[in-house]
């Protein structure tokens, strides 16, 4: 069984914002395995066959920073072991449209990933960092004013921006199916 985690936050006003598209690749997900989302516990679930596997898919309702105590719930639930964990999140360091796979490792400043390493006890579970860009005009010497980094990821994708994030959950969509089918290393070589 693969537990597949979508970091996002909950509420309709994040629903569209950079910092979900987690939870839009697990709608996808779920679209592709023809299951639906129900609250359980700290987060929406969906559970059947996806891609020809039985598969639980979470949309942690923690908010972001939270997302391990969703995440390690579910994982002590259904005894899931590391490489059947797959957790997909924004990464603003990957341009837009980008997506990377890793077998394990740091954070890389993402609270969502933090908050799942600290409640796991353990950084050695495959993710999907899927790329929302860094807007140029972040605050430093020569621009003190410009947007943090905190709120360039809650606002929304522009409508040009939109069609490369369909494009690359389609991507990811594949990327996540070749994972279950095949195993981390693979998508790493087929999608890195």
């Amino acid at each position: 069984m693969f537990l597949l985690a979508g970091l996002g936050n909950p509420g309709r006003e994040y629903a569209a914002t950079r910092h979900n598209v987690g939870f839009m690749l697990a709608d996808r997900l779920a679209e592709a395995g023809g299951v639906k989302f129900g609250k359980s516990g700290s987060a929406l679930i969906a559970k059947g066959m996806v891609f020809g596997a039985q598969a639980v898919l979470i949309k942690p309702q923690t908010y972001m920073n939270l997302s391990g105590q969703a995440v390690a719930e579910f994982v002590s639930f259904y005894k899931i072991d590391a490489g059947s964990l797959l957790v997909f999140y924004d990464d603003c360091d990957l341009p837009l449209g980008k997506i990377r796979l890793r077998k394990d490792g740091g954070s890389g400043g993402h609270k969502g990933v933090e908050s799942i390493i600290s409640a796991l006890g353990s950084k050695d579970f495959p993710r999907l960092r899927l790329g929302i860009g860094r807007p140029a005009n972040l605050p430093d010497s020569a621009n003190p004013d410009g947007p943090e980094l905190k709120d360039y990821v809650l606002t929304p994708f522009t409508c040009e921006e939109g069609v490369i994030v369909d494009e690359m959950l389609g991507i990811a969509l594949d990327a996540v199916k070749e994972f279950m089918t095949h195993g981390i290393d693979v998508a790493m070589n087929g999608f890195n």
